[in-house]
């Protein structure tokens, strides 16, 4: 028995149960689940300590970005700057989206942890919009902020300090992203990339890796649910060794990772060893880092995927690596 057989068989999750989806006839998805959101507040109590606001960057594509203040940058006796992130949202690149309380609250306080401007990127979903949509939507995000004479970031940030951050399918987005900017780095100044902070990145291959088949029906994320949203995500005809699922096939993106190492630009991953993604994680750390990038990683015990969105002791970890590593 081949082992796409035994995922097959062994399977005893619904796939599209577990991504909150309906398949339809004509291939399209129905999204059945609708997770809690919040709006921004622009001008929230005084003793809430971060600002956020909505920005439509791209109204056809609905491509669209959050943005998070920290009321101290307000204090007109600081003259400094702040460093920024620019955050992609998770979720299989097929659900969710970056006004959910659980994205908005991470950013929020990353925001405040660190003192830094986040921007929080609403990207186009699959399948209505197949990869490269995210990473085209990413980098449209970069270029607004290149561009905009919004004061929140003209006034207050370091555009000296830029980081591309993503969790799940947002660390992909960032990876690939970074991949991007790094090729068109006088094109995006006068934002300089300092790094990528890669949260429990998606990525994937053909071949199944001891993670994945450990944890074949994991409740969080099980195996045949990450092969129906590359299905949905990848472009028509593409398999998971496609390079924007499995970075680390040979040609593709390896040789933008020399371009990486020559600017001088850190990576951070993190991850647990309660995901199934967790070796293909591990995959791509020692991938960049024979290529001579400075890769931070950091792997924690048990934990599943998603689970800094469900213990705010997790995220409050995950921040105080983030922190470390920005500042």
């Amino acid at each position: 028995m081949s082992i796409e057989t035994m995922v097959q068989t062994q399977s005893i999750v619904d796939p599209y149960e577990a991504i909150h989806v309906k398949p339809n006839p004509d291939g399209s998805i129905t999204r059945i689940k609708n997770w809690p959101k919040t709006p921004a507040t622009p001008d929230p109590p005084h003793h809430i300590q971060v600002l956020s606001k909505d920005v439509v960057i791209n109204q056809s594509n609905n491509v669209w970005v959050r943005v998070f203040l920290p009321r101290e940058a307000l204090d007109q006796s600081s003259s400094s700057k702040l460093p920024f992130i620019v955050y992609y949202h998770g979720g299989g690149f097929v659900i969710c989206s970056a006004d959910l309380v659980s994205f908005h609250n991470f950013c929020f306080d990353i925001a405040e942890k660190l003192q830094a401007v986040v921007v929080s990127v609403g990207y186009r979903l699959a399948p209505e919009n197949r990869l490269p949509a995210a990473y085209d939507d990413a980098m449209e995000a970069l270029k607004w902020i290149r561009d905009t004479k919004d004061e929140w970031l003209t006034k207050y940030v370091d555009f000296s300090k830029c980081f591309l951050m993503g969790s799940s399918a947002g660390g992909n987005i960032a990876y690939h992203a970074g991949l991007r900017g790094a090729l068109d780095v006088d094109d995006l100044l006068p934002i300089k990339i300092q790094g990528l902070i890669l949260h429990q990145p998606f990525f994937g291959g053909v071949k199944r890796c001891e993670s994945e088949l450990r944890l074949l029906n994991d409740i969080f994320l099980p195996l045949c649910a990450t092969d129906v949203l590359w299905n949905l995500s990848l472009p028509v005809g593409a398999d998971r060794n496609h390079e924007y699922s499995n970075p680390t096939v040979e040609g593709g993106t390896l040789r933008v990772l020399d371009q990486i190492k020559r600017l001088g630009w850190k990576v951070m991953v993190i991850g647990c060893d309660g995901d199934p993604l967790i070796d293909r994680q591990i995959e791509v750390v020692k991938m960049i880092e024979e290529k001579g990038v400075k890769v931070v990683s950091h792997f924690a015990s048990g934990g599943f995927h998603g689970v800094e969105f469900a213990d705010p002791s997790k995220a409050e970890a995950v921040i105080s690596q983030v922190k470390d590593f920005v500042l």
